[in-house]
């Protein structure tokens, strides 16, 4: 809300939510009844769980409405290519955002690896679920993605820094004996293409205390960036370069507002796509119950 309001292109004309909505703005409880109420609408941002996206989101696209869709887009790569297809036929305007991208810390190392080869790569992504999501037993479920909700957070970084892609190697996936998701994961990827790498990354939702988002990048020419506190602080060779506060949000409102003028999509499903394919090769070891 507080970055929607600051940015004069939009207006928030509705919401939708079963547990009530915001002070004078004008409530509905299913996505059907806000559609079906006539209210003049222009676009729509869908931030539920991804599970429900996909109907939600063609209900939307057949009111006329452009999208922004919050991160993960969809459930599976196939609902979102679906959608994609879908949104194009009926001339509407998608964009899959992805928070973590918009910082200008990681758009820094971005510039900085272009035409490089990298040669290591380490992601450690650690946080403590009680805290981030309280009650929620919605991320347990299949489709809900376990520690790959904040781990494609670290993914959707990955993809847009390196100059060339990177496939999923090996993945374990340790999951409470109560639970359908993981808890923590360990992932060992490959370059796409030139020479030998040590890519992998470590996902785990059992961090206490200081939580930590880091990703550490080396280069065959010499190059070392450190990715720290969620990708807004940029160290290089050890020298730190750039370090703002997150206003990720309201990157994206802007990024999004561009888009409407511009009439165009912007639908990026790497991060969707790693995290699918750690599921497909991902071995389960079952570890104590989450309670």
């Amino acid at each position: 809300m507080p970055c929607i309001t600051k940015n004069k292109e939009f207006a928030l004309a509705a919401t939708v939510s079963s547990r009530g909505g915001l002070p004078g703005i004008p409530n509905f409880a299913t996505p059907e009844a806000l559609f079906a109420s006539g209210l003049g609408l222009d676009c729509a941002a869908l931030c539920m769980p991804p599970e429900p996206r996909f109907q939600i989101a063609r209900m939307a696209v057949d009111a006329g409405l452009d999208l922004l869709l919050e991160k993960p887009p969809s459930p599976t790569v196939g609902e979102i290519q679906a959608l994609v297809a879908y949104g194009a036929k009926a001339g509407r305007i998608l964009f899959t955002t992805w928070h973590s991208q918009y910082n200008a810390a990681v758009d820094g190392a971005r510039k900085l690896l272009a035409g490089r080869r990298v040669t290591k790569l380490f992601v450690s992504w650690k946080e403590d679920v009680r805290h981030w999501h309280p009650g929620q037993d919605w991320i347990w479920e299949p489709g809900g993605f376990g520690v790959f909700d904040p781990g494609i957070n670290a993914f959707s970084i990955v993809t847009k820094i390196l100059p060339q892609p990177i496939f999923v190697s090996s993945c374990t996936l340790e999951t409470p004996r109560n639970k359908q998701t993981p808890i923590a994961a360990q992932i060992r990827f490959k370059p796409s293409a030139g020479g030998d790498a040590d890519l992998s990354c470590v996902l785990d939702w059992r961090q206490t205390g200081e939580q930590s988002w880091n990703i550490d990048v080396e280069t065959a020419d010499g190059l070392s960036l450190a990715l720290r506190k969620g990708g807004t602080v940029l160290s290089v060779n050890g020298e730190m370069k750039i370090a703002e506060p997150s206003e990720e949000y309201e990157a994206i409102y802007s990024h999004f507002a561009r888009l409407l003028a511009e009439g165009a999509s912007h639908v990026d499903a790497a991060p969707l796509q790693l995290v699918s394919d750690c599921f497909m090769l991902g071995r389960r070891v079952d570890v104590e119950a989450f309670l």
